[in-house]
C-alpha cells in the first residue's frame, strides 16, 4: 500500500452547502488524558455552523466540565451491561436526530457504530488516534468488521494510516489523514532556559516507556553532571518508578512532579523536552512543548517523525534503546547554542501544521463533504 492512496487533505464543501450539523463525539470516558482534552478543544473551537455534543460510555471527570463550560452537551450511558448500553445509544442518537457520529477509539469504534447504523444516523466516522500498541486480535478484529460501518476511518498520522490499512485490512480510499492540532493560545512561546533541565509530560505507564528514560539519564549525567529531568504526571507505573530512580542513584536528578494543571508554565522553566514513549499517534505534550519553544528529544515511533525534523527542531531515536537516548541526550546538551533557533523552528511548525483551529476545521469540512455524497446517492 503506497500512503499516496490515502487521503490527506480534506475538500471544503462549497458555501452554499452549509448548514448547522448535529455531530455526537463518542468516547471510552471524558477522565484524563490526550485524548480527553482533544475532545475538549473541539468543544471550545466548533464553527459556529455546528453543534457538537459529547458521549461516554463510562467514566466523566474534569475534561466533561470544560466541555460543558464551553456550552456543550456531555452524555453519559448508565451501566447495563453492552446489551443494554447498545439499547442506551440508539435511543441517544435518534433522539438527537445527529447528522454524524464521530467515534474515537475500538470500543466505542464498534458499539457505537453498530447503535448509530441502527438509529439511522447518516454518517459514521471513526478516528484512530494511535498505533493501538499491545492489542491482541480480538481488538483487531473488532475494529475491521466495525470500519465496514463507518463512512471513513480519520487517522492522526501517516503512521495510523499505514496501520489501518496494512495492519487492520481498511481500504486505503475510507482513510483519510488528519492530524492533531493543540491550542497554541495556551502555551505563550518563551523558549528554552539556559540550563540542562529536561522535561518530560506523559502518565506515567508502561507504553511511556520512562524505565528506559530513566536508565538514559544514569547514563547522560556521567557527562553533564548538572544535567536535570522533571517528570510531570501520574499513573500505575510510578512507585516503581521511584524505586528505579532510588536503585540508579539519581534522586538529586529526577523530580517526580506528579498531575499537575500549570503544564505551560512549567516547559517554560525547562531547556529541552525528552520522550522514550514506545507508542505515539500525534503526541499533544511534545506539540505543546515545541508550541512554548523547546527543542525535543523523541523517540521514532508513530506520528513523532512527522512532528519533529531532526535537522531543525530536535532529535529523534529508537525506541527501547537507553544507549542512543542517553546519546541524543548528552548531545542535546552540547548544543545549547542552538536551543533558541530550534525551539523557533518548532514553534513554527506547530503553528503550520498542528493547530486546533485547522483540525477542527478540517473535521467539519469532512462532515459536510461527506453528508453532501450521502445526499447524493441517496437521490440516485
Amino acid at each position: 500500500m503506497s500512503l499516496a492512496e490515502i487521503t490527506t487533505d480534506v475538500l471544503p464543501t462549497a458555501a452554499a452547502s452549509r448548514r448547522r450539523l448535529r455531530v455526537c463525539h463518542v468516547s471510552l470516558t471524558l477522565k484524563t488524558g490526550g485524548l480527553e482534552r482533544l475532545l475538549a478543544d473541539i468543544a471550545r473551537h466548533h464553527d459556529e455552523g455546528c453543534t457538537p455534543e459529547f458521549l461516554a460510555l463510562t467514566e466523566v471527570g474534569r475534561f466533561a466540565e470544560i466541555i460543558r463550560d464551553a456550552g456543550c452537551t456531555v452524555h453519559r450511558l448508565n451501566p447495563s451491561g453492552r446489551f443494554g448500553q447498545l439499547k442506551q445509544m440508539v435511543q441517544l442518537f435518534r433522539r438527537g436526530q445527529y447528522d454524524v457520529v464521530h467515534t474515537h477509539n475500538t470500543y466505542p469504534h464498534l458499539y457505537a457504530s453498530i447503535a448509530a447504523r441502527l438509529a439511522g444516523v447518516p454518517v459514521v466516522v471513526n478516528t484512530r488516534h494511535g498505533q493501538r500498541a499491545g492489542h491482541g486480535w480480538k481488538s483487531r478484529t473488532q475494529f475491521r468488521w466495525a470500519s465496514h460501518l463507518v463512512n471513513r476511518i480519520i487517522a492522526v498520522s501517516d503512521d495510523a494510516a499505514r496501520l489501518c490499512v496494512n495492519a487492520d485490512g481498511v481500504k486505503p480510499r475510507k482513510v483519510i489523514r488528519i492530524w492533531n492540532g493543540i491550542d497554541i493560545d495556551d502555551f505563550q512561546f518563551t523558549g528554552p532556559v539556559t540550563s540542562p533541565v529536561a522535561i518530560s509530560v506523559a502518565r506515567l505507564s508502561a507504553e511511556k516507556d520512562f524505565q528506559s528514560l530513566l536508565q538514559a539519564m544514569a547514563i547522560a549525567v556521567r557527562e553533564v553532571p548538572d544535567l536535570k529531568l522533571k517528570l510531570v504526571g501520574d499513573g500505575p507505573e510510578r512507585l516503581r518508578l521511584e524505586q528505579l530512580t532510588d536503585e540508579l542513584k539519581l534522586r538529586d536528578h529526577v523530580e517526580f512532579l506528579g498531575e499537575r494543571k500549570d503544564v505551560p508554565e512549567l516547559l517554560s522553566q525547562a531547556g529541552f523536552f525528552v520522550t522514550a514513549s514506545l507508542t505515539e499517534g500525534i503526541s499533544l505534550t511534545l506539540l505543546e512543548a515545541m508550541a512554548v519553544g523547546l527543542p525535543v528529544v523523541a523517540t521514532s515511533v508513530g506520528g513523532n517523525s512527522e512532528i519533529v525534523d531532526p535537522a531543525l527542531t530536535g532529535r529523534l531515536v529508537p525506541p527501547a534503546d537507553p544507549k542512543q537516548l542517553a546519546a541524543a541526550i548528552v548531545a542535546m546538551c552540547h548544543e545549547k547554542a542552538q536551543w533558541p533557533e530550534m525551539g523557533k523552528a518548532g514553534r513554527k511548525r506547530v503553528e503550520e501544521h498542528f493547530e486546533v483551529r485547522r483540525m477542527v476545521s478540517d473535521y467539519e469540512d469532512l462532515y459536510r463533504q461527506l453528508l453532501k455524497d450521502v445526499s447524493r446517492i441517496s437521490k440516485s
